[in-house]
């Protein structure tokens, strides 16, 4: 029982930065994408958009994916913030991949249009996922 103590006292502090940093992450990227994105996502949740909620859910497990993946495979605060900037980034790809592919997506989801948002919501999570794993991939053995 001792050691169990002494395990939670030696690690509570690396815990609770990892996690805080985590969860900042999180909160911040959500808020960076809907800055970026050309649709005002919380307004139109506020309408009753439904579609909009779905887009803003999807932004938020598609965040928290790879988020989760670096805070559980990082070896530093700093690796696990580098790591969640490549997520945003991903994101936001994402959002414009399938802007590109429906034409007028901040228009679709403003005029409630479930699909759209629910093609949105597949294509975030597809990419979280694959990135997610990514970070569980041990690095190739060098050559030579």
């Amino acid at each position: 029982m001792d050691a169990a103590i002494q395990s939670f006292a030696h690690g509570f502090d690396n815990f609770l930065i990892s996690s805080l940093t985590a969860g900042v992450m999180l909160i911040l990227s959500c808020v960076v994408y809907v800055l970026l994105t050309p649709m005002k996502e919380l307004e139109l949740l506020r309408n009753g958009n439904a579609s909009a909620g779905l887009a803003l859910a999807g932004v938020i497990i598609g965040l928290a994916i790879p988020i989760s993946s670096a805070l559980a495979t990082s070896l530093s605060v700093f690796d696990l913030i580098i790591w969640g900037l490549v997520a945003l980034l991903i994101q936001l790809l994402a959002f414009r991949l399938v802007d590109l592919l429906l034409r007028d997506l901040p228009l679709r989801i403003q005029n409630d249009e479930a699909g759209a948002a629910i093609l949105l919501i597949a294509v975030k999570i597809a990419s979280a996922l694959i990135v997610g794993a990514a970070l569980w991939v041990p690095a190739p053995a060098p050559l030579g």
